[in-house]
């Protein structure tokens, strides 16, 4: 019995990891990722008082003046 549910536990977690592999190095993965960061890195400038909360400071601007996020 604990040989079986230790080959089951074995089989499991290199099929969770190979699937785990494959969601990272998706496209949607690496977008939500960055919206993540810009989301936290948002509020923490919120939180800590440096900044209003004013949704155009969250955006910058290039040489060009286009906004960029």
């Amino acid at each position: 019995m604990n040989y079986r549910d230790a080959i089951f536990a074995t089989i499991a977690l290199a099929l969770t990891s190979v699937a785990l592999a494959g969601v990272v190095y998706t496209d949607a993965y690496s977008h939500t990722a960055k919206t993540e960061v810009r989301g936290v890195r948002a509020l923490t400038l919120v939180a800590s008082g440096d900044k209003p909360c004013d949704p155009a400071s969250m955006l910058s601007s290039n040489e060009l003046g286009t906004v960029q996020q």
